[in-house]
């Protein structure tokens, strides 16, 4: 009995520590996000006189609005209210686009192969490996001849052609777990190529469109150097313009202003993340098995 007691006491007091060691690991990376927010909200008086973790004494939300875009700061007068909305006309069809072209690409790769099928995807899965700044010069000369060089259009079609080389390989691994003689026998039944993939294949992707949106989403909203490279303008991202905002030189820098952008900027990725979380190690542990 007693070596019992001894044990269960030992097996407490070391969950007890590993609990304690996951809390402070979680408060020291949640600690700049808790300085961010309530730098954001504290007035610039307080910020000058008070310590970095000071809480704010009369809290103000007038930061948010002046970064938002109802003063006149940052980025051709105006806050990142319409960056913000370029960053959203990028994300949304880029995400789509590239997602739907890696569902029917690793179908095919997976389920209807063709001679030299692997050669073509071990070719394809070169592009997970080339730097971004390999493809700025060819990238520009393309969006140039096509005449689309510095438009949210040009940028879109830059995320959805770089973002190919994933979804592909992240459908193409998920798909040919599934059994192929589901997809013979609906064959048999005279099913065709899109009845297949529409009420098969679509129908159990579910965690890995998951995976591949929360990848591409936070791929395309924190991209920066594709941003500044390929816009100009009233084209630009958010990034871009929350790096110009943070930059701009005033007789006053507004501290507050730069954490309440920063956080507006990031709220996309985390409602993404909170959002379909779940089934992002799901998916994503599904396909790195298989293939």
């Amino acid at each position: 009995m007693a070596s019992t007691s001894s044990r269960s006491y030992t097996e407490m007091a070391g969950r007890a520590a590993l609990y304690a060691i996951l809390l402070l690991f979680a408060l020291y990376f949640l600690a700049p996000l808790f300085v961010m927010i309530i730098t954001s909200i504290k007035p610039m008086a307080e910020i000058r006189t008070g310590t970095l973790i000071s809480l704010p004494k009369a809290p103000t939300f007038e930061p948010w609005l002046k970064a938002w875009g109802t003063a006149t700061i940052g980025v051709a007068n105006e806050g990142i209210k319409g960056f913000f909305m370029n960053s959203l006309r990028i994300a949304i069809p880029a995400v789509l686009i590239s997602t739907l072209i890696g569902a029917l690409n690793g179908y095919v790769l997976s389920k209807w192969k063709f001679r030299g099928s692997d050669t073509f995807f071990a070719m394809l899965l070169l592009g997970c490996f080339i730097p971004f700044q390999v493809i700025l010069l060819p990238m520009a000369r393309t969006l140039g001849v096509l005449g689309i060089s510095g438009t949210v259009s040009g940028l879109v079609l830059v995320h959805t052609v770089y973002g190919l080389a994933f979804t592909t390989l992240f459908f193409r691994n998920f798909y040919v777990g599934i059994p192929d003689e589901l997809v013979n026998a609906a064959k048999i039944d005279g099913a065709g190529f899109w009845r297949i993939f529409w009420k098969i294949m679509l129908p159990v992707s579910k965690p890995i469109f998951m995976v591949t949106i929360i990848w591409q989403t936070t791929q395309i909203w924190n991209d920066f150097l594709f941003g500044v490279c390929f816009s100009t303008g009233d084209t630009q991202p958010v990034t871009v313009a929350l790096n110009n905002l943070v930059n701009t030189s005033s007789a006053v820098k507004e501290y507050n202003v730069d954490m309440a952008a920063a956080i507006i900027a990031a709220l996309p990725t985390l409602f993404v993340y909170f959002a379909a979380g779940k089934y992002f190690v799901r998916g994503l542990t599904a396909g790195a098995v298989k293939g």
